[in-house]
């Protein structure tokens, strides 16, 4: 097998930093995606998704390929014997990567197929330190996965930089949602529930590819680990589908909102702002022990973001999705 200089540490730690997953494997692939010229890529294999760079220095990636809708994996025998050859059959298209030997392709199948699947393969020829390390990959994985559902596209950042105007949807669209649409980033929705309670706890907003949509909330029950969670809305031509578990089909981005807050009993409320608030107090006050939870549950926020603990605010968590309404059980 051969050994690779890694990348060096500061290096290491910006792609860490860029991609918010957790580097399994890396190396140089050569990889031809459907009817691209093959490239020769430094290649990480981080979560469940392949990063493509130019070189080990390379701090911003290329491209990314999702390993999550992988269907199979099956080696191809390349006219060039020296090369190791892969294919790998994703749901929309077929990648291909070639490796100078065979031993570099087994022990990337290992580590792909131990992300995908969630065990280790047992019928590849693997030695028993490359085993124990694909179990720890595969305890890593199964940690990080379990808090996580569906997830947007992560886009390089030279890619989001150059397509920025189109994280933001056209704003003469807007008076044809609902009063509770924001055209704002994840990140931007989560400040606002967090900041703004008092306006509601559910905002619509753009999906991260413009195409889509997404809803953010502020979790009703003061003993969630997560308060922020946001779930994936899909726009077909015809209605919308709310990514669940089992998920639910509607005709308008009103039932949508709807939906949410009858499946949670009112928990969930739009969160409608007054674009001509001056920061005046409510004249309705609260009563004193919702006042007092509202402080406390503010508090522990506030402390756990000073201490920089992770609880989907962070970047670490910015591209998951839930599957699961508040109150529902799996």
């Amino acid at each position: 097998m051969a050994v690779v200089e890694p990348a060096p540490r500061r290096i290491s730690q910006q792609r860490a930093k860029l991609t918010s997953l957790p580097l399994y494997y890396d190396g140089f692939l050569w990889i031809k995606r459907n009817k691209s010229n093959e490239m020769k890529c430094w290649t990480e294999l981080r979560g469940n998704k392949l990063f493509l760079y130019n070189d080990k220095k390379q701090e911003k990636f290329n491209d990314c390929i999702n390993l999550q809708s992988l269907v199979s994996v099956a080696d191809e025998y390349p006219l060039q014997k020296q090369w190791a050859e892969v294919k790998l059959t994703l749901a929309n298209e077929e990648v291909c990567i070639k490796t100078e030997t065979a031993e570099d392709a087994e022990e990337w199948k290992g580590f792909i197929l131990t992300v995908v699947e969630l065990s280790v393969p047992t019928h590849l020829t693997l030695l028993p330190g490359q085993i124990i390390r694909l179990k720890e990959v595969l305890e890593k994985e199964t940690s990080r996965s379990a808090s996580q559902s569906y997830e947007e596209p992560i886009l390089s950042p030279t890619v989001a930089s150059a397509c920025q105007p189109e994280l933001y949807m056209d704003v003469a669209n807007v008076n044809e949602m609902p009063l509770c649409f924001h055209n704002v980033s994840r990140q931007e929705a989560a400040e606002m529930l967090l900041k703004n309670g008092s306006h509601g706890n559910l905002i619509l907003r753009p999906g991260a590819d413009n195409k889509n949509f997404a809803v953010s909330i502020l979790e009703p029950s003061e003993n969630s680990r997560s308060p922020i969670k946001h779930y994936r809305i899909i726009r077909t031509d015809t209605n919308y589908i709310i990514e669940l578990d089992k998920p639910v089909t509607l005709n308008t981005l009103d039932e949508v909102v709807q939906h949410f807050v009858t499946e949670t009993r009112g928990k969930l409320k739009p969160f409608i702002s007054n674009i001509y608030d001056t920061q005046i107090d409510c004249i309705v006050e609260e009563s004193e022990g919702q006042k007092k939870s509202t402080e406390s549950r503010t508090r522990m926020i506030a402390k756990q973001l000073s201490q920089g603990l992770n609880f989907n605010l962070q970047r670490g968590k910015e591209n998951s999705y839930m599957n699961v309404l508040p109150g529902k059980k799996k």
